[in-house]
């Protein structure tokens, strides 16, 4: 392997080329100068090595060999592939997952064996093929029982909307599905369809019994389809989804290997939280776009903290140079619009925070071209509201049990939060004013919270952002805490 090929490699294990520069400190430039040279200082090597046990793997920062944490054996991800037009990316992720030192065994749909052949698929993974529930030979040399029960994890990608389908009812009349069943792994569903397809309700609803099911979803991202549509329900990226797959096996790992005999057990543990973060840009032109000053350290921190008392967090970003924090799934996004909709794919949960700072406005006509000065007149923009999405999720039929809202105010603290507060029907409301002691609260590393519910106020003095997240989760412990153990919502005392 080519050092441009080992630096491709390491952008994908740490969450790509943004992420990467994000570690490093560098821009953009020192990257391409890294590859044009072919050389990484080891300086640079050597942060990325202790940074990596945090993304689930060791890396030699001599040789930048990436290996797995536990050198006794190699984890056995189990690779269902089902029958669309991104199976031809499976052959991909099959060679970034060998990369990465996994162990892959791939099972094939009838339907997937009409795009990519299972001859290619075994060269990639080394390992026989596996496609049909009755064939006696391969019975005899592992039965489907002893397949499904070797994996560390499932991982079903692409995922079509039949197959997801089948999952939902429980079907299993194929091996695919069959492994499904009976395998005790966790499972990740990278779905790939046409963008209404995606979008239709009746998938939607399969979707969501396979999350109430603790099956976890990587993507599908927004973008151009090989239908020549544009939405909802590309592929994800190669990288993000191995970058998911390290996290949850590292988590796995931490809990079944380190703690074999005693679980230990965290105040959020089994709580679904999803958490929006950083601003919206909305755009104006291919060049120009409408947004805020919001740096998204506040909603990271939240993230953070949350998933270290024991959640299963989803994080929702708007463009931010921030690292994506540890055991948080994290789910990219430049628009209101965007944002919207990854919230409504992941809204079954008991738990939303909205600390996104939205932007307010959208420009009703997006130009497809970049705005040129005429006559020196500024060009008319007509403005139209983005989606109200706290208000959306605080009305909404699935309405999560706990619903919390940020509010940055420059004027009228209380009033206008309380406002915003009853309005939106969220429980609690976080309320900041824009400048604090003289200062921007954008981009800073210190906040100072007016904490609203509906039975009273209470100020929380000047501290950190982690800080004050973790005043905020010991809130959410306490008020999970209280319906455990009573049953039914207690009034809350504040």
């Amino acid at each position: 392997m080519n050092y441009h090929d080992t630096l491709s490699y390491l952008m994908d294990a740490f969450g790509g080329a943004d992420n990467l520069q994000k570690l490093l400190g560098v821009g953009p430039s020192a990257l391409s100068n890294y590859r044009r040279r072919e050389h990484l200082p080891l300086n640079q090597a050597r942060k990325l090595s202790n940074i990596a046990p945090k993304f689930g793997f060791n890396l030699d920062p001599y040789t930048l060999k990436i290996s797995v944490i536990d050198n006794d054996r190699k984890p056995e991800i189990l690779l269902i592939i089902t029958g669309g037009i991104a199976a031809y990316k499976a052959l991909e992720l099959i060679r970034r997952l060998r990369d990465f030192e996994f162990s892959v065994t791939a099972v094939m749909t009838a339907s997937a064996q009409k795009f990519i052949t299972p001859l290619s698929v075994s060269a990639l993974t080394g390992n026989k093929v596996y496609s049909e529930l009755f064939d006696l030979t391969d019975e005899q040399e592992m039965g489907h029982i002893q397949l499904a029960r070797k994996a560390d994890l499932v991982l079903i990608a692409p995922a079509t909307a039949n197959f997801i389908g089948k999952m939902a009812h429980g079907l299993a009349d194929d091996l695919a599905s069959t492994l499904c069943l009976v395998t005790d792994a966790p499972i990740f569903v990278a779905p790939s369809m046409n963008p209404h397809m995606w979008s239709n309700a009746t998938t939607q609803e399969n979707c969501a019994k396979l999350k109430s099911r603790n099956i976890s979803f990587i993507g599908p991202d927004n973008g151009d389809t090989a239908c020549g549509e544009t939405g909802s329900g590309r592929f994800a990226e190669t990288g993000f989804i191995i970058s998911q797959i390290q996290q949850k096996l590292l988590q796995k790992h931490r809990n079944e290997d380190i703690f074999p005999a005693e679980k230990q057990t965290k105040p959020l543990d089994g709580i679904k939280i999803l958490i929006t973060a950083g601003p919206t840009l909305e755009p104006i032109d291919p060049v120009r776009f409408i947004g805020n000053r919001s740096s998204g350290k506040q909603g990271y921190a939240i993230a953070s903290a949350c998933a270290e008392q024991g959640a299963d967090v989803c994080l929702i970003s708007g463009p931010v140079s921030l690292e994506a924090p540890l055991d948080v799934r994290l789910i990219k996004v430049e628009t209101a619009q965007q944002m919207k909709q990854a919230c409504a794919d992941q809204l079954d949960v008991e738990c939303v925070i909205c600390a996104a700072a939205v932007a307010d406005w959208q420009v009703k006509q997006t130009a497809n071209a970049k705005l040129k000065k005429s006559n020196n007149k500024p060009p008319e923009l007509i403005l139209t509201e983005t989606p109200d999405i706290l208000s959306w999720i605080g009305h909404h039929p699935s309405r999560p049990k706990l619903v919390i809202g940020f509010a940055a105010e420059t004027d009228s603290l209380k009033r206008n939060a309380d406002n915003k507060r009853a309005r939106k029907n969220a429980d609690w409301m976080l309320a900041n004013s824009v400048l604090q002691s003289g200062e921007s609260v954008f981009n800073s590393d210190l906040n100072e919270i007016l904490f609203l519910s509906k039975t009273g106020a209470e100020y929380w003095n000047t501290d950190s952002k982690k800080a004050i997240a973790q005043k905020l989760v010991r809130r959410i412990s306490d008020y999970f805490s209280n319906i455990h153990v009573s049953g039914v919502q207690k009034k809350e005392n504040i």
